[in-house]
This record gives C-alpha cells, structure tokens and sequence, in this order.
C-alpha cells in the first residue's frame, strides 16, 4: 500500500507545465476531442474523461486543474513505442516514462532485484506487477520531486490488473495503441542494437515487404547510429528469435484485455504504423490533433 500512496501522491502533484516545452515549436490545435481516422477507433464523446469511482486506494482521487496530458503507450515489443513516445515527450515538454528503461536501469544498478530482474527478461517473461509498480512509483516520486508534470508511460499497463491499478490512482486522458504486421515486428526486434557507451537505440533491419494478396506493401528503412556509436553497438541479451516470439505470444495472452480495457471507457486510438517513422510520425501527429512545426520545416526545407 505504500508503494501506492507514493504512485497517487506523484501522479496527482499540482505542478506547472514542464519550461522544456518552451524550446519545441508547435501548435496543439485541440487535446480533445481527436479527430477521427480510417485507423482509429477512438470515441471522443465516449467517455474521454470518465473516472472510475471507487478508488484503488480507498480515497478520493483529485486531479490538479493545470496539469499536462497523462497519455499511455501500448503495442507489442518492438512496435516502437519508444521512438514514438519519446518524439511527443520532447515536443508536448513532458516525461516520457518507459517501464523496460525503468527494468534496464535496475539491472544495470546491481541491486537487490538486478539478479532476479535478469533471469525474467533474459526468459522473455513478464516482469510482476509488484516489481513494475515499485519500480513506477520511484520514478513518478522522483519526477515530482523535480516538478514534472503530465508524462507519457510506454509499457506499463500490460494487464487489466496494472491497468485497474492506474485507473485507481489517477485519470488517463489517452491510449495510444500501435500496430506493425507481425513479419515486420518481428524483423524489427532481431534489428535492435544499442550503443554500448551512450545508450542510444538503433536499428540495422531494412523492411522491404512486398504487395501481395490485398496487402499493402511495407518498406522501413534502419535507423543507424552517428559515426561515434557505430563501433559500439550491441544486441540486448533478450532480442533473440525464440525469446522474441515468446514475447509476442505472452503481449497476445495478457496484454489484447488491457486494449478492451480501454477499448470499453473510449480512451483507446489505435493507430496502424504505415511504414517507418519518415511515413508515420506526421499521421501520427494528424491522428492526435497536433502539429509539429519544426519537423514541417525540415521537411520543407
């Protein structure tokens, strides 16, 4: 219960806006209602801000008036969640909190969870729900502590369980559910490398799929690493082909009800990847309402 109380008290801080966000140019022209897409189900007048009425904690939740978009990311491992997630972190200035960053970091912290955390990820198992509260809960008291406000999570709810439990603790405006084909999830995951030095994720997978029965063709070009990164790259322990498909069998037994979840309260936008991010970023941006003027004039430029 402890762990929780410090989750309620952070995700409900009253704080101003993130001054980052100062440095972005870009127009949000509405957060609600989203304007509708062929590849989105989401329903504005649905029930965008419902609120689940028997708390989690046994009291009252309270939002603060002035706070940032609280928006979560779902989609099956190596959709890109990430590369998405973080582009609206540094164009909306707020947090963006991903659940297997939060995994990595104890790892690589050598406490007393890094050993057990190691055998459940180099297995390709969910990690538990007590470990991954735990773990959020630090992050959003520490985030509060630096006056953070809004945040966009990226793997975290992955049950009705997580999901019940945030709904418990505070209000989330959004669900923003990725879907890729599995070939190319699939291509993608075992195209993961990152820099041993300076963390930075990329990818050497080039996607080249063909039309073929009705289907539309698919290219994704890779994402490869500066010149300084280049020498440096490695491949996570967990992006092999067997724990890969282990953990798209587990995404589709565990984590499919959480899209239901959010699905039956209307918050869910599910947004088809067209290709890569060149082709699916300014769709993206349409689906949500948002515009991005810095990346229009490179485009234009």
């Amino acid at each position: 219960m402890a762990v929780l109380s410090r989750c309620s008290r952070a995700v409900t801080a009253a704080t101003t806006p993130n001054a980052a966000a100062a440095k972005f140019s870009y127009l949000i022209r509405a957060l609600s209602p989203f304007s509708s897409s062929s590849s989105s189900t989401f329903d504005a007048d649905n029930g965008l801000n419902s609120r689940i009425k028997t708390a989690v904690l046994g009291t009252l939740k309270r939002e603060p008036k002035d706070r940032n978009v609280q928006w979560v990311f779902l989609g099956c491992p190596g959709v890109g969640k990430g590369t998405y997630a973080s582009r609206l972190s540094d164009l909306l200035g707020i947090p963006h909190i991903a659940t297997g960053d939060l995994v990595r970091d104890e790892l690589a912290s050598s406490g007393p969870l890094s050993s057990q955390l190691k055998e459940i990820v180099n297995q390709g198992k969910l990690v538990s729900d007590e470990i991954i509260i735990d773990l959020l809960s630090k992050r959003l008291e520490a985030g509060e502590a630096k006056g953070e406000s809004g945040f966009i999570l990226d793997g975290f709810p992955r049950t009705v369980r997580q999901a019940e439990i945030l709904e418990g603790v505070t209000d989330i405006d959004l669900v923003i559910n990725l879907k890729l084909r599995e070939e190319a999830l699939l291509a993608k995951c075992l195209g993961r490398r990152i820099c041993s030095e300076c963390g930075g994720n990329y990818n050497v997978a080039c996607i080249d799929i063909k039309a073929e029965n009705g289907k539309p063709g698919m290219y994704m070009a890779p994402l490869p690493p500066p010149p300084q990164c280049a020498s440096k790259l490695i491949t996570r322990a967990d992006d092999t082909e067997e724990v890969v498909k282990q953990r798209l069998r587990i995404y589709q037994a565990m984590t499919l009800p959480v899209e239901d979840f959010y699905r039956s309260r209307g918050k869910l936008l599910e947004f088809d990847l067209p290709g890569g991010v060149r082709e699916s970023w300014p769709k993206l941006l349409h689906a949500l309402n948002l515009e991005d003027e810095e990346d229009k004039q490179s485009a234009a430029a």
